[in-house]
């Protein structure tokens, strides 16, 4: 036990750690009770937002009149603050510690074989990230009783070949693939759907060894590293689709599902939901798509017995892959709507739509989890009614301080937080979460541009855009000659290994630009003269664009330079 009062009186909220003794100073605890397995360390894609659900969580359960126990092994969290929770142990977050608490905490021994006695307290596992659903299948191996959502529904979602065959037996689409477990199985499927497809392990953490792959030279490349990522479970080769990425977090009590909102990712398909800035609502899907997602969510969200949270990522292929929110498009009567993955747990984003909607997420899914409906919580099923706001997460990134690393986005997850720009319109909520997050572009200046040749056509907009606004515009050669054509004026700049100066770095370094949009061909390596650009841009701070869609909405947020934003207390955006 470690008293955090010191001795000077009875510590009302000691914290405990296991250790060879022959006291037991954590003795049961007495009453109902439940334990929380939260997020462990902080690492890239396993951030705060899921601390902020294991505290909501515990709190819920306080309210529930359950007392909540909290195992955690990260000091620099609220989670371990000893006065959250009515008991925390301060362990690693393995099967034997866990189970070692269980038992600790259990009114009578636990057998080896069936474990579903009163006595022995459930284990919340949906709140700590991937780190805590990872543990759901040794727990449930061991007969140990796991609130909400059975280990069965969770290793559904978790694992790429069996969710692959829930979504065909209830007819949802998915984009085609197979699981495979050898790389020959790997390049059969890639040849037989065709590339780009994209490579996903099961049961990872931020995207961990998921990859975009070009052709079969490439594939043969990254299948190892996800098959070792995968851990002995196969390995899921995805048709890529590059389409506009949708999001949708939801609270199921195993027959009604409640959808707070839907988010719109201003980046399309192919960068991780944790670096892709997301927009509530999502302006430019029709009320065709919108109907779609919310029949879809509701029909997985049933069929896979989800009691508590879930979090289902979708793709929208069809019409362009970039809409501006200001150009709400056509019915959606030519687009189809994918489902990518299915996450049964809380997710980076629950804390954002919580706050931006007013629908308290977490205690809802403890309640349900508890046994209490939707309808018992005063919720109905579907979509909750849209706020009159604009709400934008934006990603936050550390590059400067990670040396060495390439600030390119793909499928696996390299920011380090978020910050979130609210308004009543959706350019001042944009200007507002790029001004957080350190995106922002200022009003004047110049940007340097750097542009692989299949993303030449579809940069033509915000090459215009950005003469538009009065930006002095720097390019590569291949670039350059592009941005010509189109009647704009251009400085050519040599890229960093080819002679002349100064040359693309030392542009970035002097301070001479403020801006670099930089997009990359299918190969790289650390030694291409694009991950210099991007290093240096990370090292002296300034913003990087490495997908045009981002580059697009900053550059738009120039283009209003006669909007104002407001500041005013979250509730009152909401109240409206």
């Amino acid at each position: 036990m470690v008293d955090t009062c010191a001795a000077e009186f009875e510590a009302q909220t000691p914290y405990f750690y296991s250790t060879y003794e022959d006291e037991n100073e954590a003795e049961c605890l007495p009453g109902h009770k439940a334990i929380i397995v939260g997020s462990g360390p902080i690492r890239i894609g396993q951030g705060i937002e899921f601390d902020y659900c294991s505290v909501h969580a515990a709190w819920a359960l306080q309210v529930a009149g359950i007392k909540s126990i909290l195992v955690n092994s990260n000091p620099e969290t609220v989670s371990t603050d000893f006065d959250t929770s009515d008991r925390l142990y301060f362990e690693p977050l393995d099967e034997e510690s866990i189970r070692d608490i269980i038992e600790n905490e259990s009114l009578e021994p636990i057998a080896n074989g069936h474990n579903s006695s009163p006595s022995i307290p459930p284990t919340v596992v949906q709140f700590g990230g991937q780190t805590a659903i990872n543990l759901s299948q040794s727990l449930s191996k061991a007969t140990l009783p796991i609130l909400g959502s059975t280990a069965h529904t969770i290793d559904t979602a978790s694992d790429r070949h069996l969710f692959e065959e829930f979504l065909a037996r209830i007819g949802i689409p998915n984009p085609p693939g197979a699981a495979v477990s050898t790389r020959k199985q790997a390049v059969e499927v890639a040849e037989s759907i065709g590339y780009p497809v994209l490579v996903r392990p099961s049961y990872v953490l931020g995207g961990r060894a998921m990859e975009i792959v070009g052709d079969t030279k490439e594939l043969m490349g990254y299948i190892g590293h996800a098959m070792e990522a995968a851990e002995g479970r196969r390995v899921l080769i995805d048709k890529y689709f590059e389409g506009r990425e949708v999001e949708v977090d939801a609270v199921c009590d195993g027959d009604r599902v409640l959808i707070p909102g839907i988010m719109e990712h201003i980046e399309r398909a192919g960068v991780h939901s944790g670096d892709s800035m997301a927009i509530y609502p999502g302006l430019t899907l029709s009320q065709n798509e919108v109907d779609t997602i919310v029949d879809y969510t509701t029909r997985i969200g049933r069929a896979l017995g989800v009691r508590g949270l879930m979090n289902i990522q979708y793709v929208v292929v069809g019409g362009p892959a970039y809409r501006s929110p200001h150009d709400v498009g056509t019915q959606g009567a030519n687009t189809e709507v994918y489902v990518i993955e299915v996450n049964p747990r809380s997710s980076r984003t629950i804390p954002f739509i919580s706050k931006v909607t007013g629908v308290p997420m977490v205690q809802l899914a403890v309640n349900t989890m508890l046994g209490e409906t939707l309808e018992e919580q005063g919720y109905d099923g579907g979509l909750w009614k849209r706020q009159k706001l604009v709400a934008i997460k934006a990603p936050v990134f550390s590059m400067s301080k990670l040396a060495g690393v390439d600030s390119y986005l793909g499928p696996e997850m390299k920011s380090t937080g978020e910050a979130m720009g609210i308004d009543t319109e959706f350019r001042p909520a944009l200007m507002k979460a790029l001004m957080a997050a350190g995106m922002m572009l200022p009003a004047q200046g110049a940007i340097l541009l750097s542009i692989a040749d299949r993303n030449k056509a579809d940069a033509v907009s915000l090459i215009k855009d950005l003469a538009k606004v009065g930006y002095e515009i720097f390019a590569t050669q291949g670039t350059a000659s592009m941005v010509s054509e189109l009647g704009i004026p251009v400085a050519i700049v040599p890229k960093a290994h080819e002679d002349g100066h100064p040359n693309t770095v030392d542009l970035i370094t002097s301070g001479t630009v403020q801006g670099v949009v930089n997009t990359i061909s299918g190969e790289r390596s650390a030694l291409e003269d694009g991950f210099e650009i991007r290093r240096a841009a990370a090292e002296v701070r300034i913003p990087c664009f490495t997908w045009l869609d981002t580059a697009r909405a900053a550059v738009e947020s120039l283009a209003g330079g006669k909007d104002t934003y407001s500041v005013r207390p979250l509730p009152e955006y909401r109240d409206r």
